[in-house]
């Protein structure tokens, strides 16, 4: 497997429209097309940002759409891995959709009676049970 610093190398050459960062994690920012990653990170991590790059990712109404957009970047993530002759393993794109599906259970979960909400504006969700 190459260097992360190898792969951006080539991936910009592949990919010249967007810039490329270190950074402390990593993202996709679509106003500076900015694609920032760890030195010392995992190549799928940084295949799945430019996932959400090539897909112009920009934003989400609600979360179950982070939850998409994720699974669409990672999809995109192994296409262009193939692409390169790197493969990114089933159980890394499950682990971190997984985080994803956590954190969405989490704030859908009604504290009072523990039953699934509805999300009804950005921030808030409305239980179905005890509403």
């Amino acid at each position: 497997m190459p260097s992360i610093q190898s792969l951006v190398n080539k991936l910009s050459a592949l990919y010249p429209n967007y810039q490329w960062q270190v950074a402390d994690k990593f993202a996709w920012n679509p106003a500076s097309k900015t694609i920032s990653y760890i030195s010392g990170g995992s190549h799928a991590q940084l295949l799945h940002e430019l996932g959400h790059a090539e897909l112009r990712h920009d934003t989400y109404a609600r979360d179950i759409e982070l939850l998409r957009l994720e699974r669409a970047a990672w999809t995109k993530a192994e296409t262009i891995a193939t692409d390169l002759g790197l493969t990114i393993s089933q159980d890394t794109v499950e682990d971190h959709l997984d985080s994803y599906r956590d954190w969405l259970h989490q704030r859908s979960t009604c504290p009072r009676c523990n039953a699934t909400g509805i999300q009804i504006d950005d921030q808030h969700y409305s239980c179905l049970e005890c509403d």
